[in-house]
């Protein structure tokens, strides 16, 4: 197929635009580098820089290229900053799809693979959470996805548009000459690489009051390589599926400071913790429930354990860092 890949510059959707031409898809990435990075860029893709809120743009690529899906990456990701501007985060992750979609639309563009969050639960009544939980974001970030979620449902239900909703959680480790790499930095697991690297003094905690086993945050992490093949199996089952909602985690969770400890044990770095108060916005527990997908697509994730994802993330940074030095 020829698959446009939105925010194919970053981390995450530069990983599955790889893992798409490594199964034979034609692909062309459209990024608008703000977050992006050239070098994230598979070599062999095609690339137009652009912003998805340029419908125009879009319109004439997708009748260019006979585009027959799009796998949608773009947007803003941090949380923490969407509660101090949330502004930007709907303009950005709810306006600029509605664009998107609209494109899709005007030239019958109708397979979409969305990247969405599992911030659009907010504070979970239980967990595992499964996909019929309640939807209740706690922060603007899972709130403006959720808004295009909402969306994605009404063109489903009026105009029959075949999508796939991805929710998941905290995203980490590395493939071969692709890790996680954000500027300014704000993800847990290269944080704490970073000082195992010399390059940071300490790792902040944000929290050490919740109702966890040791007080800090439990969250649920996912590796790249098998969140990218979950986006490929949901594009397959497009072709005799019109909606698709589905978590995507490794279905049990990790506190933060069980984060830092596999650090230590696989950098075998002393790593200095400082606790910070709670940030505005955190639930205190995020960990999904992956059995949809394992029982429909057969997806099952192959990096479980949290050293395993944390040892490729390791190795990634310290090639990274040679290479630019």
């Amino acid at each position: 197929m020829r698959i446009v890949v939105t925010g194919g510059a970053g981390y995450v959707g530069g990983t599955v635009a790889q893992l798409l031409m490594d199964h034979g898809h034609e692909v062309t990435i459209v990024d608008n580098l703000c977050h992006g990075h050239r070098s994230m860029l598979p070599a062999k893709a095609e690339f137009v820089e652009a912003d998805i809120a340029d419908r125009t743009v879009l319109e004439d690529l997708f009748q260019a290229k006979k585009i027959d899906g799009v796998m949608h990456f773009a947007a803003l990701i941090e949380a923490g900053e969407s509660m101090k501007k949330p502004e930007i985060y709907f303009r950005n992750n709810s306006a600029s799809t509605l664009s998107l979609l609209e494109a899709m639309l005007a030239t019958g563009v109708n397979r979409l693979v969305f990247s969405s969050t599992a911030a659009v639960y907010g504070e979970p009544e239980k967990t595992p959470i499964i996909e019929t939980a309640p939807l209740r974001p706690t922060n603007a970030y899972g709130e403006s996805k959720l808004l295009v979620e909402q969306m994605l449902a009404w063109l489903n239900r009026i105009h029959g548009f075949r999508y796939a909703s991805l929710r998941y959680f905290n995203v980490a480790g590395a493939v071969e000459g692709r890790g996680e790499a954000h500027e300014p930095e704000s993800h847990l697991i290269p944080l704490v690489l970073d000082v195992a690297l010399g390059r940071r003094k300490s790792i902040k905690i944000f929290g050490s009051d919740y109702p966890t086993p040791d007080g800090t945050c439990i969250r649920d992490y996912i590796h790249v390589h098998d969140l990218a093949r979950a986006h490929l199996l949901a594009l397959e089952a497009l072709g005799s599926r019109d909606r698709l909602i589905y978590n995507i985690g490794n279905g049990r969770g990790f506190t933060v400071r069980e984060v830092v400890e596999s650090a230590r044990r696989v950098t075998g770095h002393a790593i200095p913790v400082d606790e910070e108060p709670r940030r505005p916005g955190d639930p205190a527990v995020l960990i999904a429930s992956s059995e949809k997908i394992g029982e429909e697509l057969g997806w099952k994730p192959e990096y479980a354990k949290l050293d395993d994802i944390v040892e490729s993330a390791w190795k990634w940074h310290q090639q990274r860092y040679q290479v630019a030095g």
